[in-house]
């Protein structure tokens, strides 16, 4: 048996925001017929921020109708200062059922990701300027009340998202239709705009997929143009965390090379893939089962300390890449659990790290003001010939505590109330342990 030891009187930071997502609560506020709705289960996750990227392919956000500017203002001929040149309501509604749930709009301005064959709305926009006008002004339906809208304070704009996905010669460019000077140019011009229309609220991008020479070449010129960025995001999917916290430690190294080590680096798409073409549906299975779950948590266990501001998972709208609810039920899956137990985290004062390391375990510990302890602990690795572990808890004082297992046989239930906290921990299990 190994023994994880926690120091209870060391000072520790607060806990991030690590269990945010991309999508919100399946729930409409304008419909009596839900026999369905997952809201009650979303709420209580106590999620602080969801993106509304991809939004736009789901008909319970709104569908084609929400979120993407092609939607939002339908005619790019039309005068971008007159409100009835654009169609708020079923964006509206999304964030408002968010906003119920306890879930602000982390608002990407731009294009959901195209695979059919004809692109259309990523193409670039036929003026920059005048697109980063309709973007101002959509900000202020939000934030000031425009064109019948409202005062919800929403602090993170997103511009664009993935424009490095494809090579500027790639006959099938899914995000960013243009050439990579051309989005330069976008990324300019919105930014200076919206942070001279708006110098309080955070303005940035560019939701980088995985080209990082793509990402230094960006902060490069950005830096050359003077352009600010009060918020770097990018995305990872991968099959360890320490593929995740690598990733963050070049990102931040990019970010102070280039004069932006103020600004909050923000990994707002991730989730488990081993490989987009042969191991894609292993990943999509693991993705729905105990090894997602797993593998969830030690993410958000290593990214605590990592150079991360704030996790967004991808994602909880309707689709195969969430872990959290059943497509069809509306019912939690092992994923949910991850989300929600970090939730808890967030009633604590401080966090407390572990004093040693235990291979392949990963750990979230903290102290509410009264001193009670919620801890997390996790057994993952990408091995799936890993042994199961026997685990001693050591917080450093005498205590009642309750144990709830997530592992292939228990579905997050309590298996013990016990002064000994001890776990038997088969590969791709998690437990929660809560003092009484």
């Amino acid at each position: 048996m190994e023994t994880l030891k926690f120091d209870l009187n060391k000072e520790g930071k607060k806990f991030k925001i690590l269990n945010a997502t991309n999508g919100g609560p399946w729930h409409k506020r304008h419909a009596n017929d839900q026999y369905r709705s997952n809201f009650a289960d979303y709420k209580a996750a106590r999620i602080p921020y969801s993106r509304n990227h991809d939004s736009a392919v789901c008909g319970i956000y709104g569908g084609p109708y929400s979120h993407d500017i092609t939607y939002i203002f339908p005619n790019f001929d039309a005068d971008p200062y007159d409100p009835d040149s654009y169609d708020f309501p079923c964006t509206d509604e999304s964030i408002l059922v968010c906003l119920d749930a306890g879930t602000q709009t982390f608002f990407r301005l731009g294009q959901t990701i195209e695979h059919q064959i004809k692109k259309h709305g990523t193409l670039p926009p036929k003026d920059f300027k005048k697109w980063a006008v309709i973007c101002e002004h959509i900000i202020r339906h939000y934030n000031e009340g425009w064109a019948d809208g409202y005062e919800l304070n929403m602090p993170y704009w997103e511009i664009w998202n993935e424009p490095d996905l494809d090579p500027d010669d790639s006959p099938n460019k899914r995000t960013w239709g243009g050439t990579r000077a051309q989005f330069f140019d976008l990324y300019e011009i919105t930014a200076k705009h919206l942070k001279e229309c708006f110098p309080h609220l955070k303005i940035g991008g560019p939701a980088i997929a995985c080209n990082e020479e793509w990402a230094e070449a960006f902060l490069c010129e950005m830096q050359k143009r003077n352009v600010p960025i009060d918020f770097f995001s990018w995305h990872i999917y991968c099959t360890e965390p320490w593929h995740m916290t690598a990733k963050a430690e070049r990102m931040k190294a990019l970010l102070d090379r280039y004069g932006y080590g103020k600004a909050e680096s923000i990994l707002n798409e991730w989730n488990y893939v081993r490989g987009w073409e042969d191991d894609y549906l292993y990943s999509l299975k693991a993705i729905h089962g105990v090894k997602g779950a797993a593998f969830t948590i030690a993410c958000i266990c290593e990214s605590q300390q990592a150079p991360i501001d704030m996790l967004m998972y991808y994602d909880t709208r309707p689709s195969c890449f969430n872990g959290v609810f059943d497509y069809y039920t509306y019912e939690k899956l092992p994923g949910y659990y991850p989300l929600y137990w970090y939730g808890m985290l967030y009633d604590c004062v401080k966090e407390i790290q572990a004093e040693n390391k235990i291979n392949n375990i990963y750990s979230l510990c903290g102290v509410d003001k009264s001193g009670k302890i919620t801890a997390i602990i996790a057994h993952y690795s990408e091995n799936d010939s890993t042994e199961s572990k026997k685990i001693s808890v050591d917080f450093g004082k005498d205590g009642t505590y309750e144990i709830y297992l997530l592992d292939k046989s228990h579905n997050a239930e309590l298996i013990k109330t016990t002064d000994s906290p001890t776990l038997d921990m088969d590969l791709f299990s998690v437990a929660l342990i809560k003092e009484v």
